[in-house]
């Protein structure tokens, strides 16, 4: 009977997806040991929006919330992801302090280290898995899904075949954040990356964007996956990946073995039912399936954005014709993957075209840069009167040719003397008084207080106008409010 791993997406994408990444670490901590305890194949926990949004947000220094959550979870492995060419950031930055964030990570107590590229462009991080293999972590080599004509089974399979060779990493994993991957296309595309890996175990993650990640799991075991990526319920579906439950229930029923404590993974489900219900948090429900998805291909959390941006100018009825206009410039732009940060490019400049009323009159720096190769080679070229444009609209400070890298590091150290690498790295990352925010903000609240539905009543009934008179019934008892007047005070 052949077992399958399962990797936990509760910690880092299910929150991502759902919460918009606002799970803060007092509301996990709680839960820490349980989840240490499941049998779960590894954690996943660190990646660049959650440090966007501890900083920005949530006031948490990222850096502290790794060793609490370390000190918890001292059996399962945690991981850490970043994107090739940006660290923890979306720009690009020199190598060296990209290395650097690696090497703080893993010093901070990350043990399987992920790193990808959202062009395909394994020269952006092949460094990076070897350099983080010689500290010690465990590797595993990403490539992301695209849903394109040129993102074949072969292109996959010659890239798997590339990774490797020239990484030696331990584990693969098929990233598919759009959610576009179908139980069609797993039974031949996992089969051809297989027959590159060797006997290197094949992770497949995927999203229920369109309502069919459960199936594509279960297909993609049939397949040939040997790992599987699942949150627990209630922060899965939606946009988040398949139910940890729902998942070890099939795979159990189709044959497999999956070691995970049942119990446990229900402790934990209920925590989060209770935090949601308390937070006000949405919880992730099946999504119906929309064909249209794959057309644009736009994630849930920026077709919001949209719908705020358009609203503002009052061109809410313009939203179909800016996801119409998405799938356009993805092809004119050598196709893309809709994942960070070319799903911002492609929509920002969808927007620009509709809002404007002429294509390509408007150029984001950051889209200039993309079609001159500065985030990596493209796997498909840019259509000729495209790039014209882009070129030419363009600010001309913008140089046609990247120029070499520099090394960054001792720039950084300089800048920031008698600190920290990990605060100097945060400072380079985030400008203006952002860090210094932060750390104001005073040290990570630890734990979480679930209040009694009395109270968080009282609280909401407090903050509505003032009312001539409250009551409050219940089977337990009869509770009446009056506002008193001035004769009776």
């Amino acid at each position: 009977m052949k077992e399958i791993r399962i990797i936990d997406q509760t910690f880092r994408d299910a929150h991502q997806c759902l919460w918009a990444s606002r799970m803060r670490t007092g509301m996990m901590l709680p839960v820490a040991e349980q989840m240490d305890r499941i049998g779960f194949e590894s954690i996943d926990l660190a990646g660049g929006v959650h440090f966007d949004v501890g900083v920005r947000y949530l006031k948490e220094n990222p850096w502290e919330k790794i060793r609490l959550m370390c000190r918890k979870v001292k059996q399962t492995p945690m991981i850490c992801t970043v994107r090739s060419t940006g660290g923890i950031g979306f720009n690009v930055v020199p190598n060296d302090i990209q290395l650097l964030w690696i090497e703080r990570l893993i010093a901070n107590g990350m043990r399987i280290f992920r790193v990808f590229d959202p062009l395909l462009d394994l020269d952006n991080n092949i460094y990076q898995l070897n350099y983080a293999k010689e500290l010690g972590a465990y590797t595993t080599g990403v490539l992301a899904y695209g849903h394109s004509p040129v993102h074949t089974d072969e292109l996959y399979a010659a890239k798997a075949k590339e990774l490797v060779k020239r990484a030696k990493i331990d584990s693969f994993m098929l990233k598919d954040a759009p959610g576009l991957l179908t139980p069609d296309r797993v039974k031949t595309l996992i089969p051809a990356i297989k027959k590159a890996l060797g006997k290197i175990p094949l992770e497949l993650h995927t999203h229920c964007t369109t309502g069919l990640g459960p199936m594509t799991v279960l297909e993609g075991v049939k397949a040939g996956a040997d790992r599987v990526h699942t949150s627990i319920a209630p922060l899965a579906n939606g946009a988040a990946q398949p139910a940890t439950q729902t998942i070890v229930r099939n795979l159990r029923a189709m044959g497999y073995a999956v070691n995970v404590n049942d119990s446990l993974v229900d402790e934990v489900s209920e925590h989060f039912r209770k935090v949601a219900e308390q937070e006000g948090k949405p919880v992730g429900v099946p999504a119906e399936y929309d064909a249209f998805h794959y057309e644009h291909q736009v994630p849930g959390g920026m077709i919001s954005n949209f719908q705020a941006q358009l609203a503002q100018a009052g061109l809410s009825h313009k939203l179909p014709e800016v996801l119409h206009e998405c799938a356009r410039v993805r092809s004119e732009l050598g196709w893309p993957i809709m994942i960070t940060p070319f799903s911002q490019f492609v929509g920002t400049l969808a927007v620009l075209n509709v809002v404007n009323g002429e294509r390509y009159r408007v150029i984001p720096d950051e889209i200039k840069k993309y079609a001159l190769g500065y985030n990596g080679k493209l796997l498909a070229p840019i259509e000729p009167n495209v790039l014209d444009k882009i070129i030419t609209n363009g600010s001309q400070s913008i140089a046609l040719k990247p120029p070499a890298p520099e090394p960054g590091v001792p720039a950084l150290r300089k800048k920031y003397p008698g600190m920290s690498d990990e605060e100097r790295l945060l400072r380079h990352a985030y400008a203006g008084t952002q860090v210094d925010d932060m750390f104001a903000a005073g040290p990570i609240k630890t734990d979480y207080e679930f209040e009694a539905p009395l109270v968080r009543l009282l609280e909401e009934v407090l903050k509505q106008p003032k009312r001539a008179r409250i009551c409050i019934e219940s089977k337990m008892f009869n509770l009446e409010m009056r506002t008193l007047s001035g004769s009776d005070a």
